[in-house]
């Protein structure tokens, strides 16, 4: 008797060697699990078994089975690992299916799982040995167990390790590409086929946000639909990726229409664009790395995006600052480049525009070897509009010239044709007058304009006579003239109210009083160095301030 237990301990002990070294040689986990499953079998000679491991949720999970349907697998219970035990369901599925031993798998880092045996062929029931026997066996395939899911889970870094590797080699190729494009539409592109060979996907949608508006640039969803769901959301309601289970309230509407994945790109947290995105192809869901990639390429693209937005502008501006230069140069060039000498008068002139290009205009015109006239004028406005204004009345004012009219019939036709070009709000403030220089008398008709300064022996009075602002009606009250008798020394200053007005940085205005006052100080100098005072005058007036106004001067002194 002793002899036979002796034998069937050796057997025993020569079963579990063979077993270690099986299970042992390898660490694929189907294969450790079919051999403790087949050697269970094989021992105990029962037809059917199963062994469920705890997955990552910490629930049971069949992992091998033999003998066992697959409609009894679909119904085995959903168990958490630390309730075993207590499991009714658990305990209610081996009584049905008949599996009289039930035996916990654990190793020296706690439950790894179960295994259910059936009933022996013999129809002889387990004893203590048998159950003895399953412990140690399990005890041995625990440890193999565990380092077949180490190993898995190691397998399972290193995939996704090298799916890293592989979106940011990606992601750095892309920058690449991304920095050398320039235009909107091909950087959309680009971004598309990124998305297409990454995320294997057919319905998708690049859009950029600006002013809270939406602007598509690839689609391949419904457009109508899409706009429509675009409509009721603005930029920052896209601070973070959603999926498409986190579609609520005014988002549902996105996954209506079959939008699994929406991911803003954003530049500084601000969010500047979006990428919708549909199912996949391979119909697997968005992982938490799929969509950090999907946001990183976002983010070079929208970087992308901007730059190109920010070159074209640059190119806009300095191709408008050209054409600028262009209109200031001709403009210069309406201004009299040499002012005409007589022997009774002498002139200097000041002109400097608040932009490139302004609306105040001043002209000395030769008429005949005896008569000089000269003009001063401010247009309403700034800028373009008020330069192609001035440009206009430069053109009458040429014409008229030549026709020899009195200065009165001439202001009145010089309106008519003002009141015909302009548009409805623009106006001209002019005065001109026409000197003779064999007499010394000046004749003038001030048209609204800044009534000019004649000093005589230290005394101002103003050159007022004339009629309305050019351009507001066609005359009907026609202009009247003055004609003054002019003596030596007797000094005129014509100026706009960009002198008058400039303002300082605290929001003063130079004022008529302040002119006054310089010019009475300096009028017996010469023309020139008066101009030069009441220029550093006002450049001392307005010092940190910018200049708000164009700005003209010109001073006349009889000899």
């Amino acid at each position: 008797m002793l002899t036979t237990d002796h034998n069937a301990t050796l057997r025993n002990f020569s079963a579990l060697v063979d077993f270690s070294n099986l299970v042992n040689s390898s660490l694929d986990l189907n294969f450790a699990l079919n051999n403790i499953l087949l050697t269970c079998l094989g021992k105990f000679h029962t037809s059917k078994g199963l062994i469920a491991l705890v997955n990552e949720n910490g629930f049971l999970e069949i992992k091998s089975s033999k003998g066992i349907q697959s409609n009894i697998i679909q119904k085995f219970p959903l168990v958490v690992s630390d309730q075993i035990d207590q499991s009714e369901d658990l305990i209610n599925f081996i009584k049905e299916n008949n599996f009289p031993v039930f035996q916990i798998i654990k190793s020296s880092e706690g439950i790894k799982g179960l295994i259910l045996l059936g009933t022996r062929l013999t129809n002889k029931a387990y004893d203590h040995e048998d159950i003895e026997f399953l412990k140690t066996i399990l005890n041995v395939g625990a440890t193999a167990i565990e380092n077949s899911l180490i190993v898995e889970k190691l397998k399972q870094v290193n995939r996704n390790l090298d799916s890293k590797v592989n979106q940011l080699s990606s992601l750095f190729d892309l920058s690449k590409e991304f920095s050398g494009i320039l235009q909107v539409e091909n950087i959309a592109k680009l971004l598309v086929y990124s998305l297409i060979g990454q995320m294997f996907v057919s319905r998708f949608a690049i859009i950029t946000c600006s002013d809270e508006s939406f602007k598509i640039l690839e689609n391949r969803f419904d457009e109508t639909h899409l706009t429509s769901a675009l409509k009721d959301c603005y930029a920052n309601s896209f601070t973070k990726p959603v999926l498409r289970e986190n579609m609520n309230d005014n988002l549902k509407v996105f996954s209506e229409i079959g939008v699994d994945l929406i991911v803003p790109m954003q530049i500084k947290n601000v969010t500047k664009g979006l990428i919708i995105l549909g199912k996949r192809k391979n119909e697997l869901e968005y992982s938490k790395s799929d969509i950090e990639f999907v946001y990183s390429v976002g983010s070079l693209a929208i970087i992308s995006i901007e730059n190109a937005r920010l070159f074209n502008e640059t190119l806009e501006k300095q191709r408008l600052e050209k054409d600028l230069e262009t209109a200031r140069n001709i403009q210069k060039n309406l201004l009299p480049g040499v002012i005409p000498r007589f022997s009774n008068i002498e002139i200097a002139a000041f002109n400097s525009s608040a932009k490139m290009v302004g609306g105040d205009y001043y002209d000395v015109v030769k008429i005949d070897n005896n008569k000089l006239l000269i003009a001063i004028a401010d247009v309403s406005g700034k800028g373009v509009p008020a330069a192609l204004l001035m440009a206009n009345l430069q053109a009458f004012l040429k014409s008229i010239c030549k026709q020899n009219l009195p200065l009165a019939d001439a202001t009145n036709l010089m309106n008519d044709l003002v009141a015909e070009n302009t548009t409805m709000g623009s106006f001209i403030t002019f005065f001109w007058g026409l000197f003779e220089n064999d007499k010394k008398k000046f004749t003038y008709v001030n048209a609204g304009h800044n009534p000019p300064l004649l000093i005589r022996n230290g005394t101002i009075s103003k050159l007022k006579k004339g009629g309305m602002i050019l351009g507001v009606l066609p005359t009907t009250v026609p202009y009247l003239s003055e004609t003054l008798q002019l003596q030596s020394d007797d000094v005129v200053i014509l100026f706009t109210d960009g002198i008058t007005e400039a303002m300082n940085i605290n929001g003063e205005e130079f004022t008529d009083a302040h002119l006054e006052n310089i010019s009475l100080k300096n009028f017996i100098n010469t023309p020139q160095m008066i101009l030069d005072k009441i220029k550093l005058s006002v450049e001392e007036f307005t010092i940190g301030a910018e200049q708000s106004d164009d700005i003209t001067c010109l001073v006349l002194k009889v000899k």
